[in-house]
């Protein structure tokens, strides 16, 4: 058993719902889709008093399942206007878990801030907010700690979710109580804001009562190690998320100065120093931790610590899109000031992703030079002051780009593009074009996919079948860089699952969650207004050749939309069933 709680913050009431077997199974995103659709949230303003906001832990929370305490946070999203599912590390869901927790869901608004208090006997207090209003992350977790103890796991709202910004997240504690794992992506921070939540503290306690503890613990053991096994988890262990920008530099997908190229560093020539063997190999010398995990028991450990010359800690985590998007694609080629910047970011509680963009914009349209790291620091410095042009900043890309009246704003439904050139690194780009989540690469990736060969349908099938298994993931907890392992053994996550809830699930079943909640978001964003045009890339990515490989976009929207239609129709059966 598992209970789920409904957080009235008009009044202080609580509603416990118990749920059993396939109830505590049906999760994450996918719950997040199914009950925003039913709930006719597709019509309300985002940053209203009904826009919910659901956090979510998968069946495995609170056990030590590798990559398996992830959690998703979820509402309308005030960034593009459509259904938003953001999946993060740490140890939240651990949290959840121990408290024999499914969830969450905060409805309406609190009349003053306050701080949520999970105590582990059952209580759930309402806490004054005031003594941590206003503080960057890094002060106002310091000083929950110094209340609430060290076993606690915490959610912030950084002081850009306070004012509303867009571009604000939700920070989570790693195992070392840093509060650095974001759920980034479409303003999930502004909706905590709205609700007038600054801080959400769940207290640690013990593995939650499973059906049969023995074979959970089996499924955690076997899991494991199928993944070290897998060469792609080595590699990732070694070398973190960084590894995939040697290989999309080397491809020509990287986004350099605002997508005007596709490699920052010609191989023949030098090293990319934003790549992971470059990294790797500086942050051993000077003695970081290169193989970090962000939450207990994961095996994979594509986190990492990165220090200074000195050994000092710079920034955690060090990873791939911040390295692109506020590294290359600003013209930055040093780890340590993107690091410097990241660690910013960090403490404001802010998408780095859409924060890069957003600067990468600016400076292409010549309201700063691409390198400029004093204009980008100022930048940073005015969104955590929240002054008249880091108010402006904090709305995003889309917005700043159509204040400026900008033509090359690289974003789709309003959110900033991955580190993923959709004119080489097609996949990804029908991922980030069809998704209903906007602009998303989690939702889809395959940066490794050999596309110049492929027609546009044979494009479109990899990236639903993608699409499916992402969905997959992030409704059962489970972290993306398992899915090696993951897709290719859904008879092994249902096991784990039947051995963990008592249910008899197969095979089918955990598909069938992917592909319903593809279809769910997909129904959101219809009732919500998007059509067929809100799928389309940026005219430019159309219009220009990308160098070094020359290729412009063939991706539209209408014919990949066609492709989708017939292959979802046809169900694309589970090849593990």
């Amino acid at each position: 058993m598992r209970k789920y709680l409904h957080i009235y913050l008009d009044d202080q009431s609580i509603d416990t719902k118990e749920l059993h077997g396939e109830d505590i199974a049906r999760a994450g995103r996918y719950l997040i889709a199914k009950s925003l659709l039913e709930n006719g949230i597709a019509t309300v303003d985002p940053l209203s008093a009904e826009n919910p906001l659901i956090f979510s832990a998968g069946p495995f929370a609170g056990t030590n399942m590798s990559n398996g305490n992830r959690l998703s946070v979820g509402c309308k999203s005030p960034l593009t206007g459509g259904i938003k599912e953001s999946n993060v590390g740490g140890t939240f869901a651990m949290a959840l878990g121990h408290q024999a927790l499914a969830g969450f869901t905060l409805h309406g608004r609190s009349a003053d801030w306050v701080v949520l208090y999970f105590a582990k006997d059952g209580t759930i207090t309402f806490d004054d907010a005031a003594p941590y209003m206003g503080k960057g992350n890094f002060e106002a977790a310091a000083r929950l700690h110094e209340k609430y103890g060290k076993k606690v796991s915490l959610a912030l709202c950084g002081p850009i979710g306070e004012y509303q910004g867009l571009i604000a997240g939700i920070s989570f504690s790693d195992r070392e109580n840093r509060p650095v794992r974001l759920a980034g992506r479409g303003g999930v921070g502004a909706v905590m804001g709205s609700k007038k939540i600054k801080a959400i503290v769940v207290e640690m306690n013990r593995m939650p009562e499973l059906h049969d503890k023995k074979k959970v613990i089996a499924t955690v053991r076997d899991y494991a190690t199928r993944l070290e096994a897998e060469t792609a988890v080595q590699n990732v262990r070694k070398l973190g998320t960084a590894m995939v920008a040697d290989m999309t530099n080397y491809t020509g997908g990287l986004p350099v100065r605002n997508f005007t190229g596709g490699q920052f560093i010609d191989i023949d020539k030098g090293i990319l120093k934003l790549g992971g063997q470059y990294i790797h190999e500086r942050n051993v010398e000077r003695g970081g931790d290169p193989s970090h995990a962000c939450m207990p028991g994961c095996v994979i450990k594509c986190s990492n610590v990165y220090v200074d010359e000195n050994g000092e800690e710079l920034v955690s985590p060090l990873e791939y899109e911040t390295l692109c998007l506020m590294g290359c694609n600003c013209g930055i080629d040093d780890p340590d000031d993107v690091a410097k910047l990241n660690n910013i970011a960090n403490d404001l509680g802010i998408d780095t992703i859409e924060i890069g963009a957003t600067l990468g914009i600016l400076m292409d349209s010549g309201r700063a030079e691409f390198g400029d790291l004093e204009f980008m620091a100022s930048a940073l410095e005015d969104i955590r002051q929240g002054n008249k042009n880091g108010r402006l900043l904090a709305l995003g890309t889309a917005r700043v780009g159509e204040h400026y009246g900008i033509k090359r704003v690289p974003v789709i439904k309003k959110q900033a593009i991955s580190a993923y050139d959709p004119r080489v690194i097609e996949v990804t780009g029908i991922s980030m074009m069809l998704t209903a989540q906007g602009a998303d690469h989690t939702v889809g990736n395959h940066p490794a996919y050999e596309c110049a060969d492929k027609t546009v349908k044979e494009l479109a099938k990899e990236s639903l079948e993608i699409q499916i298994h992402g969905a997959i993931t992030d409704s059962f907890g489970l972290c993306l860089l398992g899915r090696s392992v993951t897709n290719a053994n859904h008879s092994l996550i249902a096991d784990g699952i039947n051995n963990a809830l008592g249910t008899n699930l197969d095979a089918s079943f955990i598909w069938q969650i992917g592909l319903d909640t593809l279809k769910l978001e997909k129904k959101f964003n219809e009732v919500a207004g998007f059509s067929e045009s809100d799928d389309e890339l940026p005219a430019f990515f159309h219009h220009e050749a990308l160098p070094p490989t020359g290729r412009v976009a063939r991706l539209h929207a209408r014919e990949l939309n066609r492709y989708f239609s017939e292959l979802m129709g046809q169900a694309l059966p589970d090849q593990n069933c």
